[in-house]
């Protein structure tokens, strides 16, 4: 952290109204939170043509980042994904030099690394806290979204941490659920694994559900799950066969991907006839023993005789 001043914008998260044409500003309540524990002393730029010159050269790197950096606009699968990316983008911004100056940006801050103040012991947590309730739905409303939670907490009250990218949903002290931060307004962030007790004892509800298209997007219900569904229904019918594969994705909970389909091999369903469709069969428990199997031996049962082959009484 610098012993001086730190120059900063008129930015929106920070400054709440600007007094005049002056540095004074009326700082937001949670800028004010987040730079006492670090000792930050704001010294904030002048508004209009005055000011222009104070922030020319950060105004430049932003644009030189942006060009080099978001120009053609880079494809991301999530706002983790684009946070990882400017790190990486950061750490290669090391090697590079600025016009001509004696040294590259890495070589000049490990001039400058001594003469700043070391970092506080203790975090400070940026997040805010959320104390919702869940739905009927296994949902709650954060900012007017909505994220799914476990079933079992149905009509308990959770605390959740919102970031700036993502959220965390705690039950006390236990975490329960995680979700990235959705952008936009009334939109929906649902868990297919949420859900699945819900959806076992109306699995008529699975092929509509919302869960399930965001996880078909999200690449958690993969096509082998399909090929698999397909068959289990053609074998036992929609309802029993879509129980079985609710059934089969609640041991992704407990055992890997690999372990629960070694047998699934990746083909089409047009590639699949009804012959060699694989059938489902109930996991085992851990807790249940082998059981020998009947030899070939053996005496056969006797059969039963049907209503219209029982003996005539003598």
């Amino acid at each position: 952290m610098p012993f001086d001043k730190t120059r900063y914008d008129n930015l929106k998260a920070a400054v709440a109204s600007v007094l005049g044409f002056t540095r004074r500003r009326v700082e937001t309540d949670r800028w004010t939170a987040l730079r006492s524990p670090y000792g930050i002393e704001p010294f904030y730029w002048t508004p209009g043509i005055e000011g222009a010159h104070e922030k020319g050269g950060v105004e430049g790197q932003i644009g030189w980042f942006r060009r080099n950096h978001f120009v053609p606009v880079p494809e991301i699968d999530s706002l983790a994904h684009l946070n990882m990316l400017i790190d990486e983008w950061d750490l290669a911004d090391e090697a590079r030099r600025i016009g001509t100056r004696p040294g590259t940006i890495g070589e000049l801050f490990a001039v400058e690394r001594p003469s700043l103040k070391p970092l506080p012991v203790e975090t400070f947590e940026s997040g805010r806290w959320f104390t919702p309730r869940v739905d009927r739905f296994s949902q709650i409303t954060v900012r007017s979204n909505r994220y799914s939670v476990p079933t079992r907490f149905i009509g308990r009250q959770v605390r959740v941490l919102l970031h700036a990218s993502e959220l965390v949903v705690f039950d006390g002290r236990t975490e329960i659920a995680q979700h990235e931060r959705l952008p936009t307004k009334s939109g929906p962030r649902l868990e297919l694994d949420h859900c699945l007790e819900a959806l076992l004892r109306k699995p008529g509800a699975l092929p509509g559900a919302t869960d399930l298209e965001q996880a078909r997007a999200a690449g958690k219900f993969t096509p082998i799950h399909e090929d698999w569904w397909t068959a289990a229904c053609n074998a036992h019918g929609d309802t029993a066969g879509t129980r079985a594969l609710i059934e089969v994705l609640l041991l992704h909970r407990y055992m890997q991907h690999d372990h629960v389909v070694p047998a699934w091999p990746p083909r089409s369903r047009s590639e699949r006839s009804p012959r060699t469709r694989p059938r489902w069969k109930p996991a085992a428990s851990p807790t249940t023993t082998n059981r020998p199997r009947p030899s070939h031996d053996a005496e056969p049962l006797p059969r039963q005789t049907g209503p219209s082959q029982r003996p005539s009484p003598r």
